[in-house]
């Protein structure tokens, strides 16, 4: 017996839904009883294994010698697909690398159905990159050959926003215009939709979502803004040389915030140029402690912390951050005032991404009833905070920010390929 379902392939996180016999979609446990997996794989070079989600992490952190690979997502439709990485002595490229993942994915629901799945729609940005029509729609393709590779041989495709609609959908008990705010770890969508318990279920639901919209802002953005703000100038970044006629070089320090480009550090060559600036250096001691911090490999786990400090921001006015390199440590503390300094700009191009979304349905913010936030960065005080702002009068729903998508996109697959569960 083979079977349809929806899978979410999330910068961040990923989830997988089907629909069961009453109708009613469910996520399937991908790691224990967890509905979500950590989209990451971690390479061990000691014994040659395969880790992934919160294996792959944990791994990685208890100091494991091996190649962490996270936000694979963010590298589609770029020119980063075209490199390859080395693991040991093969090198992969990033398409293979997501099938690899994707296949983990597929094997572990296999196994808790007991059934085979060959159908199955994906989930996607409204936008897999901005004002590039071209490489959006090389993005979609990359990605569905990844998905094809590992035995899925009819796949479709949903806008995430729209997905997570449907999901929202069934609760509904009115006709609602609904702003749909998915921020998820690389892109923020937004989608004016017409909800209705009356459409739910429509082959063709065109008519109702009204306007859409998507810029390539993301949670891992937030991530490196944050690190470029307070921590990397721990690390030199701003200072000068000793001859005081230029700034320290800004390109390894973004690569250091940026988790898709950690790994371009660890080159031979970049970690000789990081050492011929820590000698240029005034602040020699702060850059010898980035030297230190690459040699160790410690990047990734630099931004999981800064990451994690983050989320703490959700709940906490402040943080003290704290991260150890060798004898040395990185200390500086964090304020939700310091996350909205750092977030300015990005915050501002989700509110023209919002008003290009009402000025293309033509209306205005008066008219939205609900306001459906999506996605593990709508948690961040900055970016609410302004939600909120925007629509006083509209309704704040919090769906599932994890699992709404999965659950919208199993409804979809039981509409386009039949019953499945």
């Amino acid at each position: 017996m083979t079977q349809a379902c929806g899978l979410d392939f999330g910068t961040s996180n990923s989830t997988l839904g089907q629909v069961d016999g009453a109708g009613v979609p469910r996520l399937l446990a991908l790691e224990g009883g967890s509905q979500t997996i950590p989209s990451v794989l971690f390479f061990g070079f000691e014994d040659d294994s395969l880790h992934f989600g919160r294996g792959a992490v944990g791994e990685y952190v208890t100091g494991a010698d091996g190649r962490l690979m996270r936000s694979l997502k963010s590298v589609l439709g770029t020119a980063l697909f075209a490199d390859s990485t080395r693991v040991k002595a093969r090198r992969l490229g990033f398409g293979e690398i997501i099938g690899l993942f994707v296949g983990e994915v597929k094997r572990r629901a296999e196994a808790q159905l007991g059934a085979e799945l060959t159908s199955v729609v994906m989930g996607r940005p409204v936008h897999f990159v901005d004002d590039d029509t071209e490489a959006d729609r090389q993005a979609q393709d990359q990605l569905e050959a990844a998905v094809r590779g590992q035995g899925f041989s009819e796949v479709a495709f949903q806008f995430e926003p729209i997905a997570a609609a449907l999901d929202f959908e069934r609760q509904v008990s009115r006709e609602t215009l609904a702003l749909i705010v998915d921020l998820g770890g690389g892109t923020s969508d937004f989608s004016l939709v017409r909800v209705s318990p009356d459409r739910a279920g429509a082959a063709d639901r065109t008519d109702d979502i009204l306007a859409t919209a998507g810029v390539h802002i993301g949670g891992t953005d937030f991530d490196r803004l944050l690190a470029m703000s307070r921590v990397m100038p721990e690390l030199g970044l701003g200072s000068r040389t000793r001859d005081g006629k230029r700034h320290l070089p800004v390109a390894p320090y973004y690569d250091l915030s940026t988790w898709h480009r950690i790994n371009r550090l660890y080159d031979a060559k970049a970690l000789r140029d990081l050492r011929s600036t820590m000698r240029e250096a005034v602040e020699s001691e702060r850059v010898e402690t980035m030297v230190m911090l690459v040699e160790d490999r410690l990047g990734h786990r630099l931004i999981g912390a800064v990451e994690a400090a983050k989320i703490a921001l959700s709940d906490h006015e402040q943080t003290d951050f704290t991260f150890p390199v060798r004898e040395r440590s990185i200390a500086t503390l964090m304020t939700t005032r310091h996350l909205g300094e750092a977030l300015a700009d990005s915050v501002s191009r989700l509110e023209q991404t919002i008003g290009e979304v009402l000025k293309r349905a033509g209306v205005g913010a008066e008219a939205v009833d609900s306001l459906i936030l999506t996605g593990g960065s709508t948690l961040v005080p900055a970016v609410s905070g302004r939600l909120r702002a925007l629509f006083p009068g509209a309704e704040l729903v919090r769906t599932d920010v994890l699992g709404s998508v999965g659950l919208g996109l199993a409804l979809e697959a039981r509409r386009i390929f039949g019953p499945q569960g």
